[in-house]
């Protein structure tokens, strides 16, 4: 499996149990979403995890850790049909301890699968194929973003392992094709890199031809 899968996926969830009740209705760092639709979300993914690593493929990957991701400039304003769906189950919980269960539960055995699969283990998922390693890889940006999402209104959160937001910061520089700046912190060059935040003017001096083509939106 991939080396930082696990421990960004259970920073991730401890940072989801670690939140209070009102912290549910607080906004989050995806645009349109609350942190319940997010965590809602996080259980999709949990279960897609969990689906993949049990659909084993014949055929050669043809996707790895980076090339995984689609990638648009246009981010995402709530319209699609699976993001307006992910809005109304979060609103069917009520009380977001059950929520919170919820991915505890699923999470801990999607957590449990990954540690468990053979990193050489061909796998497909959205008409693609990727060794179990490739795929477990391309999650470590997905946990980032995401914990940078979720902590994105509550600064008492913890953020993201730090080995996390580095690999992901040089996967995103991959998907650019381009390096951030030295000066950006891998948050900021995350954060900005992905459309999360808009750059000072300062912050787009520095990316210089690059802010051109910003945001990469990843899906």
């Amino acid at each position: 499996m991939d080396d930082l899968f696990s421990p960004s996926w259970a920073a991730l969830r401890e940072a989801v149990a670690a939140l209070e009740k009102e912290d549910f209705a607080r906004p989050s760092g995806c645009r349109g979403w609350l942190v319940r639709d997010l965590v809602c979300h996080l259980v999709i993914d949990a279960q897609d995890v969990l689906i993949t690593l049990a659909t084993p493929a014949d055929g050669a990957p043809t996707r790895d850790a980076v090339t995984y991701w689609s990638v648009t400039q246009t981010p995402p304003d709530g319209s699609d049909p699976l993001d307006a769906l992910i809005v109304r189950l979060a609103a069917a919980y009520q009380d977001p301890a059950l929520l919170a269960f919820h991915l505890d539960d699923i999470g801990s055995a999607a957590g449990r699968a990954a540690e468990l699969a053979d990193p050489t283990l061909r796998v497909e998922t959205q008409g693609h194929v990727l060794t179990a390693r490739d795929y477990l890889g391309a999650y470590v940006l997905e946990w980032t973003l995401h914990h940078l999402d979720l902590v994105a209104y509550l600064p008492d959160a913890a953020a993201p392992p730090a080995p996390g937001l580095a690999r992901s910061r040089a996967m995103l520089e991959q998907i650019a094709g381009a390096a951030f700046p030295a000066s950006f912190s891998d948050t900021d060059a995350l954060l900005v890199g992905t459309g999360r935040r808009t750059a000072t003017a300062p912050e787009e001096a520095e990316l210089g031809e690059l802010a051109t083509q910003l945001p990469f939106v990843v899906g």
